[in-house]
């Protein structure tokens, strides 16, 4: 018997023409996205279909279409085998999709927290005032003292998603994340790639946008989930009804703890994770992570039928 975990992606997975395949077979994934274009106010599936990239990757836009396609994939997903998970995570942003596959959020109020958290990320930093890069090839510890040491002369830079071994996110004031960048190559990294995301999320830039949220929070109600899901920013803290607005108001400005989550996904037995959204980009985190953990995903017909053979075999 599997031993299954379910992660979901968050922002930078996105690409036109995600999700266009599932909608055309499945109608339970007609309607989220009917769902979610009358909430938003705009063909959420012509845009995840047509784009272009360009209004596919503004914030709000790439946070919002995510969030529906992880919602619907899984919801495919229960429809089409009794099988289910003792664990889900989400990376980031994922984390809502987690939150509202577990039951602890419904669809309409996790897509309505969506929405107003990215356009609080996107007011309180001003276009090109932030970015974020990753760091690949140098260990935790090494990027942790450049961001320190940098951070003293060029403003506010911090590790903000420790995604594997060897594989740092930074974030920050975009001067500071230049700096980061080229220092990084100069001790040893193999990789310093700046990343096409107009937020520098989860640093310190964000905790107006985070004291902003905090009131959001209070028009949602929180549910037990049928589902324990991990939080990003304490993994060996289980999401529930009185500490889950706290760990999303500090989700904004606290690092992702991803290479952690993915261990406490191990010591809890899971043998198994299926990806449940577009490209597979955990996929290749959780192996580098761990090699004994056996990878599927679900994107397409293809990958879900791939994966329905793989988990009944």
């Amino acid at each position: 018997m599997h031993r299954l975990g379910i992660v979901f992606p968050g922002q930078g997975a996105q690409y036109v023409g995600m999700g266009r395949d599932l909608h055309d077979g499945f109608e339970v994934v007609r309607s989220i996205f009917s769902e979610a274009g009358a909430m938003l106010g705009f063909d959420v599936a012509s845009l995840c279909f047509e784009g272009p990239q360009e209004e596919l990757d503004l914030t709000v836009n790439t946070q919002t279409t995510i969030l529906t396609l992880n919602a619907a994939i899984y919801r495919v997903f229960t429809q089409e085998t009794s099988l289910r998970p003792r664990v889900m995570a989400g990376h980031s942003l994922g984390e809502y999709s987690a939150l509202c596959a577990s039951g602890a959020l419904s669809f309409p109020d996790a897509l309505d927290l969506v929405r107003t958290r990215s356009r609080h990320q996107q007011d309180v930093v001003p276009l090109g005032v932030g970015s974020m890069a990753a760091v690949i090839g140098l260990e935790r510890p090494a990027v942790e003292s450049l961001c320190r040491e940098i951070s003293g002369k060029n403003g506010v830079v911090v590790p903000a998603i420790f995604n594997a071994p060897g594989q740092t996110v930074v974030s920050g004031l975009t001067a500071a994340v230049d700096s980061v960048m080229s220092r990084s190559r100069k001790e040893g990294a193999k990789r310093a790639i700046r990343l096409p995301l107009s937020v520098p999320f989860h640093c310190p830039l964000l905790v107006e946008a985070a004291r902003r949220f905090r009131e959001d929070l209070d028009r949602v109600e929180i549910r037990y989930g049928d589902t324990p899901v991990l939080a990003n920013v304490d993994p060996t803290v289980i999401h529930r009804p009185d500490n889950t607005k706290e760990l999303l108001v500090r989700h904004i400005s606290a690092p992702v703890r991803w290479q952690e989550t993915i261990e406490q996904m191990v010591l809890m037995g899971v043998d198994t994770i299926v990806e449940m959204g577009p490209r597979k980009i955990l996929s290749g985190l959780s192996r580098r992570i761990d090699g004994r953990i056996r990878m599927l995903n679900v994107e397409d017909r293809d990958s879900l039928n791939r994966t329905l053979e793989s988990l009944n075999a």
